[in-house]
């Protein structure tokens, strides 16, 4: 059993618009970054609630001291875990799930606050448009601002992220996102058979769809800077995260962007049921890819 505790300074949902969680592990440089930039660069107060995988290096003591919520456990417990653990913590009606390796660019609530309000229920899932120096995602944009917070040109990043041309997109999906909290209980949160978090963010997805949900847009205006894999490069566990998709929904999570959320392509309203017929051919592909390896 991993020892975990948390501490909360929020005691009231007032004034807040979203909830925010980020899952760190020994991250302190980048931890400051991205909270600062929630700080300084959002339009509306929102409150922050960090998980602290392991902490050695000084994350809770910060974290007290800026007063900022915050869930613990003595190891690291993976995203699925913490996630989970600090959804104890939120007060308000949407939680976001942001990576301590991101940086929101000014006003990247804006976007997400308007499209809620154009809509007419809570079935819905909303991602930003990440900006990476390298990328062969579809759904980001390909843009040089460093490669570490040590040569992060923050300046240049902010007045220029928004001048290049990207359209909204279909396949919401990886952070920085957005649900409502009843769906995210719906479904329960993160599956932690995916511990450490490999492949965890499509299987979020997938049990938001099987549920009803056909609303997954990514906001063109809503941007944030990534440094990829600034956590996950350090795990030395083997990534089993795609057999496990596969096993659980038989469909590997490539055809599920594919042919169900049609991941980064023009946005232009509700998705729609692939065929069935094509969806069993896959499946039995699928399986028998898995059992040759």
């Amino acid at each position: 059993m991993h020892s975990i505790s948390s501490k909360c300074f929020a005691d009231t949902a007032q004034d807040l618009k979203f909830s925010i969680i980020i899952p760190s592990w020994n991250n302190l440089d980048f931890l400051k970054l991205a909270v600062r930039s929630i700080r300084e660069n959002s339009k509306y107060r929102h409150q922050i609630i960090v998980h602290v995988n392991e902490g050695i290096d000084g994350t809770t003591e910060w974290l007290n001291k800026q007063q900022i919520d915050y869930t613990y456990s003595e190891e690291n417990i993976g995203i699925c875990y913490a996630l989970n653990y600090a959804r104890q913590l939120v007060k308000t009606k949407f939680l976001v799930y942001m990576n301590d390796d991101m940086y929101v660019a000014p006003n990247w609530d804006v976007p997400f606050d308007e499209e809620i309000k154009r809509l007419p229920n809570q079935h819905f899932f909303l991602s930003a448009t990440l900006i990476e120096a390298q990328t062969s995602n579809p759904c980001a944009i390909e843009q040089s601002f460093g490669s570490h917070w040590k040569d992060f040109d923050e300046d240049q990043f902010q007045s220029k992220c928004m001048d290049i041309s990207f359209n909204d997109w279909h396949g919401a999906t990886w952070p920085v996102n957005l649900v409502h909290i009843d769906l995210w209980d719906m479904v329960g949160g993160y599956s932690v058979e995916y511990t450490p978090g490999f492949y965890s963010d499509p299987d979020f997805s997938k049990k938001l769809w099987d549920v009803g949900v056909r609303y997954f847009k990514g906001l063109s205006q809503s941007r944030v800077y990534h440094f990829p894999s600034q956590s996950t490069k350090r795990i030395k566990k083997p990534n089993t995260g795609r057999k496990t998709f596969l096993l659980k929904w038989g469909m590997t999570s490539g055809y599920f962007f594919k042919q169900h959320l049609k991941m980064g392509t023009p946005f232009n309203g509700n998705l729609i049921e692939t065929n069935q017929n094509k969806k069993v051919l896959h499946r039995i592909k699928s399986i028998i890819e898995l059992l040759k390896h």
